[in-house]
């Protein structure tokens, strides 16, 4: 058996604990990896040396990592480009997408999923093809605000269907942007120049379904006295959105399903079939595996539609974007006519300890009421509570609580503690993930690897949860 060629890679990092971890791994594999932390060196060593892969930061020591990367690239021959940044928008990530990189990793990232990239990008290499994540082009930047881990994920998959026609099934809470996100797909990705028509399935009258999305002939039911067309003609070259897609009865449901699989409609009373070219984007705030299992809604419709899942998380899921998310809600009554206002920390604080049911929608309409009501231009945590209240906390459940178990230690740690009003949902969390996780760090003698595995959970949160409840690890307690 010969020796392997062994594979080179660029990586261009001016944070040198970040760089000494990417190095290690990537040796581990068997990777030579050349450093340099500019731009500078970064085109120098292009000029020099042939490489299999290219990790690069955005932000490098003399300026934007992504300025100029896709001329270097195919002066490099076309050499695949992982992106690495901390700006975690999903400015950034279409960015990384227009340079058309290979991948994009916000920091913090999962070591094991980037080496994973680096391997898959250096075997396309050798192979001859690269799998971009997409290209944007120069789509209108959509709305979407959050850094946080939860939203990293949603960013990178509206990245990977900018450049495809993939149907899209999105799934959240009511109030989540469901609708924003099928936005953003249609204005950033090939479609832009085309309609994009939203349909609420939900709010349509069960009757009249069929005619909202394939239109009606002339006399097809009583009160149709002319021709009407429907969504699917009116989006035709562009984007058809049709949200809470759960709700569409079953005759609709099994239209809907020829269309899709034929790319063909027919109008309510009409005898011929039109040809149509629309991508579907469809989002529901149900779960629809029991209502497929209920026999409420089409098996075969459900895996047509959720061809790419993209799951949004609810606000409580993502806490650490509330007050990005309250910032530019203020910005945004401003725009339309209301006091310029500003949020002092500890109304900060107060917001982001309410549980937002209603979720970002629920967020805006409050933050539009405190530009409105309040009476100085500095909102702090008194005024929020003069005039969206105190939040009052869940009620436990009615009913007997068994004498042991946990219900019976949350009741007795609820009773002894008595936390303040706004804090019991995380000081409860911490309570209960505090022994947890000690219990998987023992159990895997402080491998926090293998205690992540243990969880169920990502290498990376445990990590985070770990530092941020203070736990000692103990010395058998290490990074892998």
């Amino acid at each position: 058996m010969g020796k392997r060629t062994q594979r080179h890679v660029l990586l261009v990092e001016d944070d040198r604990a970040i760089a000494t971890v990417i190095t290690a791994a990537l040796e581990d594999e068997g990777f030579a990896i050349t450093h340099c932390a500019s731009i500078a060196e970064r085109d120098r060593w292009l000029g020099q040396q042939s490489f299999d892969v290219m990790l690069t930061d955005v932000m490098l020591e003399d300026g934007d990592g992504l300025e100029g990367l896709a001329a270097a690239r195919a002066r490099a021959g076309d050499l695949p480009v992982i992106v690495l940044s901390a700006q975690n928008t999903l400015d950034t990530a279409v960015r990384a997408s227009e340079s058309e990189a290979f991948e994009y990793f916000p920091k913090p990232f999962d070591l094991d999923e980037l080496v994973h990239a680096v391997k898959q990008a250096a075997s396309a290499r050798s192979a001859g093809g690269v799998d971009e994540i997409g290209n944007a082009g120069d789509g209108e930047r959509m709305p979407l605000v959050g850094r946080s881990p939860a939203m990293q994920g949603v960013y990178r998959m509206i990245t990977r269907v900018l450049r495809n026609d993939l149907t899209v099934l999105i799934t959240g809470e009511s109030g989540t942007g469901k609708e924003l996100v099928a936005e953003a797909i249609h204005q950033l990705g090939n479609r832009r120049t085309g309609p994009f028509v939203a349909v609420n399935t939900a709010a349509i009258p069960a009757d009249l379904v069929e005619s909202e999305l394939f239109g009606h002939e002339k006399g097809a039911f009583t009160g149709a006295v002319a021709q009407a067309i429907g969504k699917f003609e009116q989006a035709n070259g562009g984007t058809l959105f049709l949200d809470e897609i759960g709700d569409m009865p079953a005759e609709a449901q099994t239209r809907l399903l020829r269309a899709l699989q034929s790319g063909r409609i027919r109008r309510v009373g009409g005898r011929q079939e039109i040809a149509v070219n629309v991508r579907i984007i469809a989002a529901t705030n149900r779960a629809l595996a029991p209502m497929i299992a209920a026999g409420t809604f089409r098996e075969d419709l459900f895996y047509r539609l959720n061809v790419v899942p993209i799951e949004l998380p609810a606000l409580r899921e993502r806490r650490e974007d509330i007050e990005a998310l309250a910032q530019h809600f203020l910005i945004l009554a401003a725009e339309d006519g209301l006091p310029r206002r500003h949020l002092s920390a500890d109304a900060i604080r107060k917001l982001e300890a309410r549980s937002w049911r209603g979720n970002v929608r629920e967020l805006r309409n409050v933050v539009y009421r405190l530009a409105l009501m309040a009476r100085e231009d500095v909102i702090d945590a008194a005024s929020v509570a003069d005039i969206i209240g105190d939040e009052a906390p869940a009620p436990l459940a009615a009913g007997p609580v068994p004498d042991c178990g946990v219900a019976a230690a949350l009741t007795h740690w609820l009773a002894e503690e008595n936390p303040a009003p706004g804090t019991i949902y995380r000081r409860v969390l911490a309570v209960f993930e505090r022994p947890l996780i000690e219990h998987a760090l023992a159990r895997t003698g402080g491998n926090q690897l293998r205690a992540a595995e243990l969880l169920g959970i990502n290498r990376n949160t445990l990590r985070k949860r770990i530092s941020e409840l203070d736990l000692e690890t103990g010395p058998g307690a290490r990074l892998k």
